[in-house]
């Protein structure tokens, strides 16, 4: 199902500024182009990026780098003015900033600081958090800085069935830190964040699916939404991880009981031309799934963002992607199209 909510989109387009709507205008204008004329063009600057507030994290998920501990790039925490350097160059373009790549967001100490200067220039702000330190000042914190939307995993209805994923974590804390949100939400009158559970289906959980709408309820938060699991190594599932409900997979399964994902990588990339990736130590990188910042395409500490935008690393990659985008690494896995539902 979409992605829709009247609240939180009214919330998103109030954002909308002239210029950011012309930038708009002119970013989806090249993504048409570029299908046209079968080349890369690219008009205007990114409509949304994501900012990594660190890569640290406390737990240990099975398919997640940072919870594995096994990256190959440095690890760290986002530093308050190279981020408020970046956003002061890019934010009259700009409508979406997403604070989550890897990591905990909330582990580093100055994240609600940076939301708020966000939030100051009018930029819709979201994150993505394992609700483990929400506590009740954290919470405040976080519905004051003017964060618009909160994303807080939930990865299962019982501790049991939780931590089979979520390894080291707690259900309790998940829930006690959704409460304090919803408390303050109400205490302070605010209508953001728009607060939701995203229910990562795999396998172990699936026996979940409607226990968790009517937990969502009993908390109060305002939506859940289901996310498909992406599987490294999906061909033979070795941590038995994809789902047999299938709206809920990413992957089909074959006879011989190997796997193949769904997805049909057409030469074409709408994520590409409209966001991007910038690490904690200022690696501008494609999108979400180059985990390990392998597809480097600047560095926002000897070039400015702009400069990056179109630069000959950038027109290299989006000449790639759209001659043969199967032979791109990252992308031989993406969901695009197929990976959240709401309910």
């Amino acid at each position: 199902m979409p992605q829709f909510n009247w609240n939180d989109s009214w919330n998103l387009l109030s954002k909308l500024s002239f210029l950011r709507f012309i930038n708009g205008v002119k970013v989806l204008s090249s993504f048409y182009a570029s299908r046209l004329l079968n080349r890369p063009i690219q008009w205007g600057y990114p409509v949304s990026i994501s900012f990594e507030p660190t890569t640290s994290c406390n737990l240990r998920c099975p398919e997640c780098p940072s919870g594995l501990r096994q990256f190959s790039r440095a690890t760290g925490m986002l530093q308050n003015d190279f981020f408020k350097q970046t956003i002061d160059e890019i934010h009259k373009e700009l409508l979406y900033l997403i604070f989550y790549f890897q990591g905990e967001p909330y582990l580093n100490p100055d994240f609600l600081e940076m939301v708020k200067y966000a939030s100051d220039k009018k930029i819709y702000t979201a994150t993505s958090t394992n609700a483990h330190y929400l506590n009740d000042e954290a919470a405040k914190k976080t519905v004051e800085s003017g964060l618009d939307r909160l994303i807080i995993s939930i990865d299962g209805t019982t501790q049991d069935v939780y931590q089979q994923y979520r390894v080291g974590g707690s259900l309790e804390k998940v829930l006690e830190g959704a409460k304090n949100i919803m408390k303050w939400k109400k205490e302070l009158k605010s209508k953001t964040p728009f607060v939701f559970f995203q229910f990562l289906v795999v396998k172990p959980n699936e026996h979940q699916v409607e226990d968790i709408k009517r937990l969502a309820k009993e908390v109060g938060v305002d939506e859940v939404r289901f996310k498909t699991a992406q599987v490294y190594n999906y061909k033979t599932d070795p941590n038995n991880l994809i789902p047999t409900i299938d709206k809920f997979s990413r992957y089909k399964k074959n006879a011989d009981g190997t796997y193949t994902a769904k997805n049909k990588l057409a030469n074409r990339c709408w994520k590409m031309q409209h966001a991007n990736v910038i690490t904690w130590d200022g690696l501008v990188v494609p999108c979400c799934f180059d985990k390990d910042a392998t597809h480097q395409l600047g560095n926002l500490k000897t070039q400015s963002f702009k400069e990056i935008w179109h630069n000959d690393n950038y027109k290299q990659f989006r000449s790639e992607l759209v001659k043969s985008r199967k032979n791109i690494d990252i992308c031989a896995n993406c969901s695009e199209g197929v990976s959240v539902w709401q309910e």
